[in-house]
């Protein structure tokens, strides 16, 4: 059962669960295969500083219809646009979008549930974990339609397959299966379609059993570490704040009674 708030558009919803831990962002553009647009990139940014001022703990990304997750951008959208439209709005919006779902202190999931290419895999990429249906195919074909991929394909990419196999997925177009996209460590867990919920409910009961202020501050470190800033510094802040929280007291208490921690969020 699931509480939802109001829409943020007809296009893209931000539901709840009953108990408020679970933010869902549903991105539902069924008809167009999902496909961004401009409005749809700054609607997704709406959605999640909405989720970011919530007391949510955990965010799920999910399309709507059957076989497909996104097919990217909508070339209609973007075909006659000028280079200084490009740059300036096209580029820039998808990034503040992906930008803004990357940068929740709570960690996200995208529900890969059909095919991502090009724009859809990076809206995958920008969320912390990625669940894959095994029928499923990721590519960043942007070279085959005369340009590249533009809201931080080629980073995120790079940053989890390196660079020889991102350069192999965006010269060549490369697709890869579910399994192949695990193996080389775009995602992080694959299923068969029927069994992808669970798969998505295992990974979130995990997610949703640490102290949520540690898992926000843990999740900040690590993105803080990938850009350069120094650990000593970091964590002896973050711990100094975790040390301060009742959720500390009741996780030391319970591993010493051996039972499950009950975190409260303070």
């Amino acid at each position: 059962m699931s509480t939802p708030t109001a829409a943020v558009t007809e296009q893209v919803t931000v539901e709840y669960s009953q108990d408020g831990h679970t933010a869902t962002i549903l991105i539902d553009r069924a008809s167009k295969l999902n496909a961004l647009t401009l409005g749809l990139l700054e609607d997704l940014a709406t959605a999640a500083r909405e989720v970011a001022a919530s007391t949510a703990r955990l965010v799920i990304v999910r399309t709507a219809g059957e076989k497909v997750f996104c097919v990217g951008a909508d070339i209609n959208h973007f075909a006659d646009l000028s280079a200084a439209g490009m740059w300036r709005d096209w580029i820039a919006t998808g990034h503040l979008a992906f930008d803004a779902l990357a940068g929740l202190r709570q960690p996200s999931i995208a529900v890969v549930d059909g095919l991502a290419f090009g724009g859809g895999l990076e809206l995958a990429l920008a969320c912390d974990f990625r669940v894959i249906a095994s029928e499923a195919r990721v590519a960043l074909p942007e070279t085959g339609l005369g340009t590249v991929p533009g809201w931080g394909g080629t980073e995120r990419a790079t940053e989890l397959v390196g660079r020889a196999r991102a350069k192999e997925m965006v010269l060549t177009r490369r697709q890869l299966s579910g399994e192949e996209a695990l193996a080389w460590g775009l995602v992080t867990a694959v299923a068969p379609k029927d069994e992808l919920e669970g798969a998505v409910a295992r990974l979130s009961a995990d997610l949703l059993a640490g102290a949520p202020l540690a898992v926000q501050l843990a999740k900040q470190l690590i993105d803080a570490a990938a850009d350069g800033a120094p650990s000593r510094v970091l964590e002896a802040l973050a711990g100094g704040l975790a040390a301060a929280t009742d959720d500390l007291a009741e996780g030391v208490a319970a591993f010493r009674e051996k039972r499950p921690a009950l975190f409260t969020d303070r």
